[in-house]
């Protein structure tokens, strides 16, 4: 189970903290987890994924910007973001998984995730 929370509406150069509290994910299993987001008409996008070896991988939009971290056992899943922009307004997503999936590869959307959280809005305006 994934619960998103912390979106809001902020001024362009903002900041927000973003997080996932995961149920469900032990340090002992193959856990992916990912950001993912969508902006309104286009499709849903890999922001930023921890692997299931702690790999770490962020897409190149949001890179210097976005920071992923998780607890350590994996109960939550918090996104950090800086510098926001006009075109990181979006619904965000927290997802999982029970695979061995990279982080590159979740960033990709290479194999899908298979559980996902309601999303947490996040409007940048001035």
């Amino acid at each position: 189970q994934l619960a998103e929370s912390g979106g809001g509406s902020v001024q362009p150069g903002g900041s927000l903290k973003l997080t996932c509290a995961v149920s469900g994910c032990t340090t002992a299993g193959y856990c992916p987890l990912g950001w993912f987001r969508q902006a309104p008409g286009k499709k849903r996008e890999g922001i930023a994924a921890i692997g299931w070896d702690d790999t770490m991988a962020v897409a190149d939009s949001v890179k210097g910007r976005f920071f992923i971290s998780r607890h350590p056992a994996r109960r939550a899943l918090y996104l950090d973001m800086y510098s926001l922009r006009a075109d990181d307004t979006g619904m965000y997503y927290c997802a999982a998984d029970r695979s061995g999936q990279m982080a590159d590869q979740v960033v990709r959307g290479t194999f899908g995730m298979g559980y996902w959280g309601n999303g947490t809005l996040v409007t940048v305006s001035s």
